[in-house]
């Protein structure tokens, strides 16, 4: 039985040789897809990013009524 498709849109990229070649170790030492692991990877940057940008929204919001 066929997978379903996912919901996604291709990205391409190039990075320098190096990280590629860690990717590549990674995914084979988790047993996961390279995509698997950008993913995630990419997921929890952005994750992080957002949370330091509430955080200091909230401080400057906390200057901006003080």
């Amino acid at each position: 039985m066929a997978r379903p498709k996912k919901n996604g849109t291709y990205l391409n990229v190039c990075i320098d040789s190096s990280i590629y070649d860690r990717l590549d170790r990674f995914s084979e030492d988790a047993g996961q897809a390279k995509t698997v692991a950008v993913e995630r990877a990419l997921t929890l940057y952005l994750d992080e990013y957002d949370e330091k940008q509430r955080i200091l929204k909230e401080i400057d919001e906390g200057k901006n009524n003080g």
